[in-house]
């Protein structure tokens, strides 16, 4: 937690009281376990912070099956200068992200977009980011139309990143897919993401 929040000192009062939305309704409502509380800041806070370093100023981001807001809420609350559209099928989940926006004085920055990927065709981001939402063939079928050319799409992956690069060839289309280590300094273990640019 320390390390986080010296990172990012401007955010830190809102990283904080995201951390107690999550520890306290995002349990109760079932979106965390309770074993996650123990984790909320390094395996989830500050995993998702650290990809801030691979977006743009004044980026528009789109944020795929947002759950309970990451990595979204937490991208939004480091980087004021981002807008953030969290899409996310489920009223439950999205009645709580309305919650959290509002509580953290998010609304003017976040938007809770209440649909599914495929339905909001014809919008795009410069961003888009997902984490632990599906495998990358699956997760570029609805990421890759609603990414802006020149944009770029922010997979957050475990130790299966290679393999799923791999395994998604056909669906990257030509496009080019990398894996890169957010957090240096901040995390342990770096953030994996894959990157595919459009």
């Amino acid at each position: 937690m320390q390390t986080i929040i010296e990172a990012y000192p401007e955010a830190a009062q809102n990283l904080i009281r995201y951390a107690d939305w999550l520890a306290g309704a995002g349990v109760e409502r079932g979106f965390l376990g309770p074993r996650e509380v123990a984790r909320i800041w390094d395996r989830h806070i500050g995993n998702c912070a650290v990809v801030e370093e691979l977006i743009p100023q004044q980026a528009k981001v789109f944020d795929i099956g947002s759950g309970a807001g990451l990595p979204g809420v937490v991208l939004a609350i480091v980087r004021p200068d981002i807008s953030v559209g969290l899409i996310e099928p489920l009223m439950r989940r999205s009645e709580f992200l309305i919650e959290v926006v509002n509580d953290l004085g998010l609304a003017d920055q976040v938007t809770v977009m209440r649909g599914r990927a495929e339905e909001l065709r014809g919008q795009s981001a410069q961003v888009v980011t997902a984490r632990a939402v599906a495998p990358l063939a699956k997760l570029l079928a609805w990421s890759l139309p609603l990414t802006a050319k020149g944009g770029q799409i922010l997979a957050m992956k475990g130790s299966s990143a290679a393999d799923e690069i791999t395994a998604a060839k056909d669906a990257l289309k030509g496009k080019s897919a990398e894996i890169v280590f957010c957090g240096q300094g901040i995390v342990d273990p770096l953030t994996t993401v894959v990157r595919v640019t459009t």
